[in-house]
């Protein structure tokens, strides 16, 4: 069954707290009596937006606005969720710094606050669902106003954060194997860190952290993927070695092959800062009336232009709402499919920043192995 949009809205943000976020209401899409969704015939019937205690993915055409409600955000760990009590917490500063740091959550919020709008996707994330992917607007304070308290030694080339969460893994060495208690860690370089746009979280959208999103204190790096905002955050360890844990060094790259002077070169990088990206969320029918909604993801570059594509024919401009200006957040755009006859149609669409990058096609990508980071341009199937 196709869900009227008044059904969509109700699983979504309501309406009511939206202001509090200075998010005027008038940006939503018009919900307009009647007005129904095109079924996407590339997505089953039956999937499970909830297939798990760990994960839960977030179905793009419930999207009525910029932020993503907590229970509807996407989340995937590989170590469970850790109960973490806010009370006895203590976030732990080591390593090459000055002084030595245990903060309680209250002392850390006494380091100032700020906010942040910011969306990300899990570098995972991919066609048809496209549904590990989220926006919010974080409270918290700057990673450097806690890095600074510690005082930083010039030795220090990067930082690693360690999460609460924590398992058993298999480590190899040439022909030999260790098991060993590892916690989730991840790194960044000094410039990064210090930058002042990281942020050491306590809230989304106005709320505390759930446990889902790494209560009670979670890291937030704009414009990287979703690994590299580390959740349950429990110690910041600044040192000049180059971290190489399981999720820093093997799990999270990519292998990508490049033509240099006519020749193919294979290139495995590290996973970081997120790869433009546009996908359609969402198509509705009012009337004769058929819009398509989608969302543009980035590394904080400035979007030049986003375009739709209808059943292979000429790029046709779509509008950028000029309501979700943050940096970081999501960048939804509208389409007005004009003519739309009953029927199969495929839409897609792309994005160019003003860096001149162009979002790419599958076929750009022939040469990566790895599926993470796929940012390819999405055929989205439809029915009208």
């Amino acid at each position: 069954m196709i869900p009227k949009r008044r059904d969509l809205l109700k699983s979504t943000l309501a309406l009511t707290g939206l202001a509090a976020f200075g998010v005027p209401e008038w940006i939503l899409p018009a919900l307009a009596q009647g007005e129904t969704l095109v079924p996407f015939t590339d997505i089953p019937d039956n999937v499970n937006f909830e297939p798990g205690p760990d994960r839960r993915l977030l179905d793009v055409r419930t999207i009525n606005g910029p932020l993503t409600a907590p229970e509807r955000f996407f989340t995937t760990q590989h170590y469970g969720h850790p109960t973490v009590d806010a009370a006895a917490f203590r976030l732990k500063v080591s390593g090459l710094v000055n002084r030595p740091l245990s903060l309680s959550l209250d002392e850390i919020k006494r380091l100032g606050s700020t906010e942040l709008e910011a969306g990300f996707e899990c570098s995972g994330n991919r066609r048809p669902l496209q549904g590990l992917s989220g926006n919010g607007r974080w409270t918290g304070v700057p990673l450097k106003a806690v890095l600074d308290r510690a005082g930083v030694k010039a030795e220090t080339r990067e930082f690693v954060f360690f999460g609460a969460d924590k398992g058993e893994e298999e480590v190899e060495f040439r022909t030999q194997k260790f098991t060993v208690d590892q916690q989730f860690g991840r790194s960044l370089p000094k410039d990064i860190a210090l930058s002042g746009e990281p942020l050491v979280v306590w809230a989304m959208n106005g709320q505390p952290l759930t446990k889902h999103q790494g209560a009670p204190l979670r890291l937030v790096v704009p414009g990287y993927y979703g690994v590299a905002n580390v959740k349950w955050l429990s110690e910041i360890h600044a040192q000049e070695e180059e971290y190489l844990g399981k999720f820093q060094a093997r799990w999270y790259r990519s292998l990508k092959g490049e033509t240099i002077n006519g020749e193919l070169h294979w290139k495995e990088a590290a996973i970081t800062r997120m790869q433009l990206k546009s996908f359609i969320a969402r198509v509705s029918q009012a009337g004769t009336r058929t819009t398509v909604l989608g969302v543009v993801l980035n590394d904080g570059t400035p979007i030049r232009s986003v375009e739709v594509q209808v059943d292979g024919g000429a790029w046709q401009p779509a509008t950028l709402d000029p309501s979700t200006r943050a940096k970081y957040g999501w960048k939804l755009f509208t389409f007005d499919w004009k003519g739309a006859t009953p029927g199969e149609h495929t839409l897609v669409s792309r994005v160019t920043d003003t860096a001149g990058r162009v979002q790419p096609t599958a076929e750009d990508l022939a040469n990566k192995k790895t599926f993470l980071e796929d940012n390819s341009q999405h055929p989205r199937k439809v029915r009208v």
